[in-house]
Order: structure tokens, then C-alpha cells, then sequence
């Protein structure tokens, strides 16, 4: 990747924006060359996707300038910003769910013929956009709502790049893929930028930063802070500009699983869920944060929504304190009141009701606490709960009420996970818990889960991110092909083991 020795294609200054009282954006300058990654990166709520959203014309800025390529640049609409060659790919996916894989890529640019949309044209590009991610199961005709979240991920990178824009906008366009797929992202990335196309690259893990990006700006409650060469500056002075304070370590002291003499909670045997998972066994004890990897596919999140009655199991026996479960037939509320807690990997089409408060997220699966006799819903009480787990959890927020879509990808998963303590549960099912948010967000994150474990309960933590599970396991199982290998201590693992057991190899 080398930039054009040209002016920049792409210059911000002083760009501000408010959204009522809140202040999104408060003074950011960037400069963007041709043939150039450039990494945007700061904390949830830093302004990141808001400076994203004003570049691609979705929200104009109160105050500021844009150029592209030395012109003056006001996109009034997403569309006027793709007729200029800028196009984004959002984090949280913009995809119509009732449409066809090809329908999605090529909204708003069809081939048409004779004013006639050409269906087998448009076949032919959807399959040359989807070739770079080699994915044979990705089809064309495949309605967008069946897929699963890394393959929407994947229709969401290829419709940006179907508009042949000059200027890519990238807000964590790998936060659903496996390592293959990142790599597959990044050479095409590589290539794109050798083509002088130049690309805003939004990422939370600071090694796909320092691996893509040659330069970087970081923004800190709305203003740029800090900028310079990625291969000149190191990690701890990138997380000290973003969190604005210097940090010891991301992950928590790991202690001992020894709580409650190391009894085991939960018991799972032979339990199949087809077509997704053929065979799994484990135990979980009594504070124990027990890691489960696997790929994309691997059946790993259909084991753990299995285990919670969200997909039906055919076979096995579960047991919790040495009381046998319903396995086949179960359902959500039965898990919910013999104390299972779930988190979902997509927190905003399962693990929230964004419209909704804070207060009422966060008591909703323990509701009756909050309610007095004669049945009515004690607003006091509901409020004065929710304050004490908003402060416990360090969620910004300006009151109980605040409707949850107000907040940022960080604090809204703390608010999810904070459903889970407050719910007083005792095992806790973790899916993908820190998909999509910052570093700083992560450590407050992984204390969370480490406290909760070290008060006694027991953590089922599934995670695509090696660096999460060899930080804050105590042991590690992973999924291949539907099948759980045996659990093991987490010193008796290496990150090159867990993948060559995924892929189905002996470790």
C-alpha cells in the first residue's frame, strides 16, 4: 500500500455535531490519502460512527468542512455521497432481511436492460463480489434473514464494494468473521488500496489495526486527540490516547476456580442438536469461567442456545445440581426460573429491546423484584435498582430511563450482561459478550465476568477472540464440525492447538 504523492482525497475539519443535549462530535480534522488505510479508533460513544455516518451523508454536521478530492463536500443524502465514490459499511448491518443475497448487494445500482432489471446479469455480479470471501454456501439466491450473522457480515462488506467507490468507510467489518475470513478481508483490502482506493478503517482489536492500517487518528469524547504512523507509535500509547488515562492490562488478575470447593453446577452428556451439533459433553463448576472456540459453523453458539431452550435438542441429558433437566421440549422461561442466564452474540436484534428504558432491560427476566403487592409495578423500586447497577457496572447514562439504542455499543452490553446479574442467575451462557466494542470497554467487561465467576457462579464464555479465552479462562473446549473436544486447563493449550482442533486436526 503506498499513497499517491497527490492531494488528499478526502479532508475533514473541525466537524461538529449534537444530538440534543449530547454532544457526538466536538472538533475532528482528518486527512485521508488515496491508496491509504487509515485507522479511526477510540472508545464506544468516541464519536466514531457518528464522523462515519456525516462522511456517507446519512447525518450533515452542525459545523465544519468536507472536501473529496479538493471540492467541496456536502452529501445531502447516502446516495449523493455514492455518486461522489464514498460508500460505508455499517456495523450494525443496513441489510433488508426479506431479500435475496444478489437483491441486497445490488439495491439502488441493478442492471437493467431495456428498463428491465437483468436478472442473470446480476447474478454473474453477485458472484464475482462474493468470490472474495470463497464462500460456496453464500448463495446468490439465499434470502438475507436465514443467514447467519458472519454471512450477513460478509453481503454487508461486498454491497459497499458493488458501488465501486474511491473512499471506503469500514465500521468493525470484521467483528462476525473467522480468522479465514479476516484474512480473506484484509488481502482485499491490500488490493484495493494498490488500486489507489482509500479506506476509513474502524476496528477495536489493535492487532488488525497495526496489521492493515498505515495511519490512525484517535478520537476522545468527540474530538480529535492523536494521530501519527501506526508502525511508529505503540499500543499502550494508542489505549492511554483512547481511554485517556494510562492502563495496567486488559484482563484481570485470572484466580483461582476453586470457589464453592470446585462443585460442579452443570452437567451436560451426549447432548445432540441437529443438524449443527452432533455431540458435546462437559462439566461446569461453581466459579469456573469454562471457554468455548470453534469456527464459524462449528455449531458452538447452536450448542449454547441448545442448552437454553432457544434451539430444540434431540438427544442428551443435562443436569443442574444434581437435578435432571428437560432436555427435549425445553424453553427459555423454564431455563430463565431454574437459573440460566443467556446472552445473545447480536445484541440489538436479540439481546435488547433498544426502544425500550434502561430500567426496563435490565429487570426485565426478574420483573416480579420490582413489583409490589396487588401486582403493580413499583416504579421507585425498578428505578433504584437500576441506579445501583448502573453505577456497579460504570454505565454512562443519564438516567434509569434512557432508551437503550441512546447508548453506545459498550455501555448497551453492559446493560445485557447487567440483566444477567441482576436476574441473580446462576450460569451464565456468554455469547460473543465484547463483539463490537472498544478495549477499554472490553477490560471493564472482562471484570465483570471474572467478579461474577468469583462470587460463585459459573460462566459458559463463547468467544471467536483466542486472546479473550487464553485471558480469562480457567479451562477450554473447542467445537469442530459439531463435535466438543474434552475440556481442558488453559496452560494446556496454545492458540495453534485450539485451531488445528477446530479445523478438525489433532492438537
Amino acid at each position: 500500500m503506498s499513497a499517491a504523492a497527490v492531494g488528499p482525497v478526502l479532508q475533514l475539519r473541525g466537524l461538529a455535531k449534537r444530538f440534543g443535549p449530547t454532544v457526538a462530535l466536538d472538533g475532528v480534522d482528518l486527512e485521508l490519502r488515496a491508496g491509504e488505510v487509515h485507522a479511526l479508533i477510540g472508545e464506544n460513544g468516541a464519536g466514531k460512527s457518528t464522523l462515519l455516518s456525516i462522511i456517507a451523508g446519512a447525518v450533515r454536521p452542525d459545523r465544519g468542512a468536507m472536501q473529496v478530492a479538493g471540492r467541496s463536500y456536502a452529501p445531502s443524502s447516502p446516495l449523493a455521497a455514492r455518486r461522489r465514490g464514498i460508500a460505508l459499511i455499517h456495523q450494525e448491518l443496513s441489510l433488508c432481511p426479506h431479500l435475496s443475497v444478489t437483491e441486497n448487494l445490488l439495491l439502488g445500482a441493478e442492471t437493467a436492460r431495456w428498463g428491465w432489471v437483468d436478472a442473470a446479469a446480476a447474478r454473474r455480479r453477485a458472484l464475482a463480489l462474493l468470490e472474495h470471501f470463497a464462500q460456496p454456501e453464500l448463495a446468490p439466491d439465499a434470502r438475507v434473514g436465514e443467514l447467519p450473522l458472519a454471512a450477513r457480515q460478509v453481503v454487508e462488506i461486498c454491497r459497499a464494494l458493488a458501488a465501486d467507490a474511491r473512499v471506503l468507510l469500514m465500521d468493525e467489518p470484521t467483528s462476525s468473521l473467522q480468522r479465514e475470513d479476516v484474512d480473506r478481508l484484509f488481502g482485499l483490502i491490500r488490493r484495493l488500496a494498490a488500486q489507489g482506493i482509500a479506506v476509513i478503517y474502524i476496528s477495536h482489536f489493535l492487532e488488525e489495526v497495526r496489521a492493515i492500517a498505515e495511519r490512525y487518528t484517535i478520537l476522545r469524547d468527540g474530538r480529535s486527540v492523536d494521530s501519527g504512523g501506526i508502525a511508529d507509535t505503540s499500543t499502550s500509547h494508542l489505549i492511554t490516547q483512547m481511554v485517556g488515562r494510562p492502563m495496567t492490562g486488559v484482563f484481570p488478575e485470572r484466580a483461582p476456580a476453586s470457589v464453592g470447593g470446585g462443585e460442579v453446577l452443570l452437567a451436560v452428556q451426549d447432548v445432540a442438536a441437529p443438524p449443527t451439533v452432533r455431540h458435546a459433553s462437559f462439566e461446569l463448576r461453581r466459579g469456573e469461567i469454562l471457554g468455548l472456540a470453534g469456527l464459524a459453523g462449528s455449531g458452538r453458539t447452536e450448542l449454547v442456545r441448545a442448552l437454553f431452550g432457544l434451539e430444540p435438542a434431540s438427544s442428551g441429558r443435562i443436569t443442574l445440581r444434581d437435578h435432571t433437566l428437560a432436555v427435549q421440549g425445553a424453553n427459555p422461561a423454564q431455563r430463565l426460573a431454574e437459573g440460566f442466564g443467556y446472552l445473545s452474540e447480536d445484541r440489538t436484534r436479540e439481546g435488547l429491546a433498544l426502544p425500550l428504558s434502561i430500567a426496563d432491560n435490565l429487570t426485565a427476566t426478574r420483573l416480579a423484584a420490582c413489583v409490589r403487592r396487588g401486582g403493580w409495578l413499583d416504579l421507585g423500586r425498578q428505578s433504584a435498582a437500576t441506579r445501583a447497577w448502573i453505577e456497579t457496572l460504570g454505565i454512562r447514562a443519564a438516567s434509569p430511563w434512557q432508551p437503550v439504542r441512546t447508548l453506545s455499543g459498550g455501555n448497551q452490553q453492559r446493560v445485557a450482561i447487567g440483566r444477567l446479574l441482576y436476574q441473580d442467575a446462576e450460569v451464565l451462557l456468554l455469547d460473543e459478550p465484547t463483539r463490537g466494542i472498544d478495549v477499554g470497554s472490553r477490560a471493564q467487561i472482562y471484570e465483570i465476568v471474572a467478579r461474577a465467576a468469583a462470587q460463585g457462579k459459573a460462566v459458559l464464555l463463547v468467544s471467536s477472540y483466542l486472546p479473550e479465552l487464553f485471558g480469562l479462562c480457567h479451562r477450554l473446549a473447542v467445537m469442530s464440525r459439531g463435535r466438543l473436544s474434552p475440556a481442558r486447563p488453559i496452560e494446556q493449550w496454545t492458540p495453534q492447538a485450539v485451531l488445528a482442533t477446530a479445523i478438525g486436526e489433532p492438537s
